[in-house]
C-alpha cells in the first residue's frame, strides 16, 4: 500500500462515544474527590491530608506521562525517574543563583527534559523488548549519578530551596491548601490535553504501534517518529511535575531518579490501569494511601504492601480502572 493510505484501515476512524463518555465522566470525579478534599480534612480534623493529596497528584502526574508510553506505546522505560528529578534539579539549581521564578524555572525544566528525552529516546528506541528496559535503565542511572557527582549542588545529599517558587514575583505557592490547588490546577491541564493527544490521529496511530509495529510499517507509518515524539512529550511532563515536587518538599535530592522511584511509578500505571489516563492517577493515589496507612500499623509494611499489590494484579485485569469499568456495567 502507497504511504498515504489513512491509518483509519488499522484502526476504528473515531473512538467510541461511549468510552469516551465513561472517561470523561471518570476523569471528572477524580478531579472533584481532589477538589473537595481540603474542605473534607478540614471537616474531620485531619489537615495534614492536604500534604498527602498533593503528593498523591504530584506522582500521579508523573505516573501520567508514563502512561503515554507505556499505556498507549508499549514502552516499558525504567528510567522515567530521571526526568523527574531532572525537572527537579531545573527548580533547584536555578534557585541556587537566586532565579525563583516558575516563568524561567518552568520552560527550563521542559526544555531540559524534552532534550534529554530526546537524545536518549532516538537510541533506546532503536532497541526492542528487554533492552529497552535495560538502555533506558542505564541512561537512567547515568543521570542519577551525574547528580550525585556534582558536589555544589548538595551531591548526594541534595538540597534545600530557599523558598518556594513565585510567578511573576508573587508567592502563590506559599502554604499548603495554594500549592495544592496549583498542583490540581497542573494536572488538570495535563488530563485534558493528554486526553485531546491520544484521541487525535498521532494517537490513534501510537496505539497502532503498539498493537501492530510490522502492520503499522507496511501501510506507511513508521513507528519511531510517533514513539519518539510520545517518549520527548512524557519526558518534559514528567518535568513538570518534578517542577512540582521540589516545591512541594523545597528539596531536591538525586534519590528522585533513582530506579526504584522508575519502579514505583510503574507499580502505579500497572495497579490503576494501563492506556486509561485516569488510571495512573488513581493507582498513584491507592499506592501512597496503602503505603500510609500499612505504615501506621507495622514496620514490615512493605510485605503486605506487596501482597496487595500482588493480589490486585492477579485479581483486577486491566488495574483498578478495569474493575470501576466491569462494576459500571462498562468495558475494561
Amino acid at each position: 500500500m502507497s504511504g498515504g493510505t489513512s491509518v483509519a484501515g488499522a484502526m476504528p476512524r473515531h473512538p467510541r462515544r461511549p468510552a469516551l463518555s465513561r472517561q470523561s465522566a471518570a476523569l471528572a470525579l477524580v478531579l472533584l474527590a481532589f477538589a473537595v478534599l481540603p474542605a473534607a480534612a478540614q471537616a474531620i480534623g485531619l489537615p495534614f491530608l492536604v500534604v498527602t493529596a498533593t503528593r498523591m497528584m504530584i506522582l500521579g502526574l508523573a505516573a501520567l506521562s508514563l502512561d503515554l508510553v507505556l499505556g498507549y506505546g508499549a514502552m516499558v522505560s525504567f528510567g522515567h525517574a530521571a526526568f523527574i528529578g531532572i525537572g527537579a534539579y531545573a527548580v533547584g539549581i536555578l534557585d541556587a543563583h537566586g532565579i525563583h521564578d516558575l516563568a524561567v524555572q518552568v520552560p527550563a525544566a521542559l526544555a531540559a527534559c524534552a532534550l534529554f528525552a530526546l537524545a536518549t529516546g532516538a537510541i533506546s528506541l532503536r532497541t526492542r523488548g528487554v533492552y529497552f528496559i535495560m538502555i533506558t535503565l542505564a541512561f537512567g542511572q547515568m543521570a542519577y549519578f551525574f547528580m550525585v557527582s556534582l558536589a555544589a549542588y548538595g551531591g548526594d545529599d541534595g538540597m534545600a530551596l530557599a523558598r518556594r517558587s513565585t510567578l511573576f514575583g508573587r508567592p502563590l505557592l506559599d502554604g499548603d491548601l495554594p500549592l495544592f490547588y496549583a498542583v490540581l490546577a497542573v494536572l488538570a491541564g495535563a488530563l485534558l490535553v493528554l486526553r485531546r493527544v491520544v484521541a487525535s490521529r498521532f494517537g490513534r496511530v501510537l496505539r497502532g504501534t503498539r498493537d501492530n509495529a510490522v502492520r503499522m510499517e507496511a501501510i506507511g507509518f513508521s513507528a519511531l517518529p510517533y514513539r519518539l515524539t510520545a517518549y520527548t512529550l512524557a519526558g518534559a511532563l514528567a518535568g513538570l511535575a518534578g517542577v512540582l515536587l521540589a516545591n512541594q518538599a523545597e528539596f531536591v535530592s538525586p534519590a528522585y531518579m533513582s530506579w526504584q522511584r522508575s519502579g514505583e511509578l510503574i507499580v502505579m500505571v500497572v495497579l490503576g490501569g494501563m492506556g486509561t489516563l485516569v488510571g495512573p492517577v488513581v493507582g498513584a493515589a491507592a499506592l501512597i494511601a496503602v503505603e500510609e496507612g500499612l505504615a501506621q500499623y507495622s514496620e514490615h509494611w512493605r510485605l503486605g504492601l506487596g501482597l496487595i499489590l500482588v493480589l490486585t494484579v492477579l485479581l483486577t485485569r486491566g488495574g483498578l480502572a478495569g474493575l470501576a469499568a466491569r462494576l459500571t456495567g462498562g468495558r475494561p
